[in-house]
Parts: structure tokens; sequence; C-alpha cells
């Protein structure tokens, strides 16, 4: 009998139990979350609730959660030259480290030619080289930069990298779909502007996603999806409240596990750099990765 390990945890994580719960649980609520009357206040609180659970994964305020279907579309809402951080100069141009996911280097909502790509040293961004850019262009820019890459590991240097781009007036958008769950995520002491999560990276349901913004002065007047006034207006569309609320269970469980997770996954890491995790040459033949 051949036995599996599921090993591609950074394209897909496994449900968490306890949301898989949520998600059953919400499943059986018939209410629209914009509805007035009972059943639609309930779907209602389901959303808020978990919209404070993925606010705290990050320490941010619940106001600044906008819920998308994934991480690729809060950075798609995220890229866009349409948003007002009270600066009246307009952004014109976005800059990209040269690894970024597809989502990312395909530029949003910016011009093709509006957008340029920085290059990487042994996977991580020449901030000299960014600074260069920045003082070379002289406008007011939009960075976007990966927290953590989904195929290598290696880390941005994201905080100096948000000193850079502000000192320049520019704004810092990060990718962290792959860092969440993996690393402690602190959006005032990143100094990021912007930041995009995603459910399923870290035990949630597919299908859910989030564009995280610094403060409630961040304003994307242009939005991604319009029609009715969900999410405060950066999301229209009724939300999923299912994966949403399976994306909180998951977020909360992150907060409250994340020290042991990590102790845990560096105990793996020394065993297989030992290489006691190998599969012996008897069973080599017969195993899946």
């Amino acid at each position: 009998m051949v036995t599996r390990c599921y090993l591609d945890w950074n394209a897909s994580a496994p449900l968490r139990e306890s949301a898989r719960d949520a998600l059953y649980a919400a499943l059986a609520l018939p209410g629209n979350p914009s509805s007035v009357h009972g059943e639609g206040r309930a779907a209602r609180q389901v959303i808020e609730q978990a919209r404070g659970a993925v606010a705290a994964l990050v320490n941010a305020d619940a106001r600044n959660v906008v819920f998308t279907s994934g991480g690729t579309e809060a950075n798609a809402l995220a890229l866009t030259p349409s948003i007002d951080g009270g600066n009246k100069r307009p952004i014109v141009r976005l800059l990209v480290s040269a690894i970024e996911h597809p989502s990312v280097l395909a530029g949003g909502r910016f011009a093709p030619e509006a957008v340029e790509r920085i290059a990487v040293a042994d996977g991580v961004i020449d901030l000299g080289v960014l600074e260069q850019h920045l003082e070379a262009l002289g406008e007011r820019v939009l960075v976007s930069l990966m927290a953590a890459n989904n195929e290598t590991g290696v880390m941005q240097p994201i905080a100096q990298a948000a000193e850079v781009v502000h000192r320049h007036g520019g704004l810092l958008h990060v990718d962290a779909v792959q860092a969440a769950g993996r690393m402690t995520l602190d959006l005032p002491a990143l100094g990021a502007d912007l930041l995009t999560l995603s459910a399923h990276k870290i035990g949630g349901a597919k299908g859910a996603g989030a564009l995280v913004k610094r403060d409630d002065a961040l304003h994307i007047a242009d939005p991604l999806i319009r029609g009715g006034g969900q999410e405060r207006g950066g999301r229209a569309g009724t939300e999923n409240v299912a994966a949403i609320a399976a994306f909180g269970s998951a977020a909360a469980a992150v907060q409250a596990d994340l020290a042991a997770d990590m102790r845990h996954m560096e105990r793996l890491r020394d065993r297989l750099e030992a290489g006691k995790l190998l599969v012996p040459p008897a069973r080599r033949s017969h195993a899946a990765g």
C-alpha cells in the first residue's frame, strides 16, 4: 500500500479542523450579510469576527481589512495608481522585485510601460538599486515586494525597504501570502502601507483572501470590483461568508500556535539537513512527494 506524504504546503495548506468547523457552521446561515434582518445580522457577525481575527494576525485595525477571493485578487486591488494616501502627488509608476508572484509581475492596473522590475542578488532585493531607481525617477511610486518567496523561502528586508520608499514619498505593498503562518507579521513594524494575505496558505478554505491597509487614511479610489457597497466600498459583491469564517478561524489558530509551529518546523528542518528524514532506499521507489 502506497502512503503519500503531502509536502506542498506553500501551494496550499491542509484545511485546519477548526476552520472546517467554522466553514460548515457558516454554510448553515441563510442570511445575506448585507441584510438588516436577524439572519443577515448573524451572517454579518460571522464576517466581522473573522475580520477581527485576520486583523489581529498582522496587528492591524479590523476596519482596514478588505476581504477578497484570494491573494491574487488582493494584489490586483492593491496595485493601482488610484491610491490616495494623503499625498496630493499622483502615483505614476510601479516598481516590483524580479522574483515576485505572477499576479504582482503582471502589474495590476498599471500600464505595462509604467511597471519596472528591480534586480535581486541571491534572491534579495538590492536596496541600493531600489534607492537609485527612486532618485532617478523623481516621481511618486508604488513599490511591491513579497515578504517571503514561495520557491526559495528567502525573506526580503521589508522594514528597511519601507524606510527607503517612504523617504522618497512612495508607498509600499507587501505580498505576505507565503509569510503568514511561518513568521510573525506586524504591519506597523514592517512599515508596509498595504499587505496581502490568503486563507488557504494558513489552513483556511480556498476562495478567501484579504488586503490590509496600514490605516484608514489610505484609500483606493478605484475599486477593482464595483457595484454594491460591500467591504466599506472596497470590494463589491456578497461576501463568501463560509470561506471568510474559515479564514478567521485559521488566522486565530495561527496566532495562537505560531511559536510552537515555528519550533516544530525548525526541528524538521534540522532533521532534514542531517539526513534523518530521507526515505530508506528500499522504499524510495514507492514514495510520493
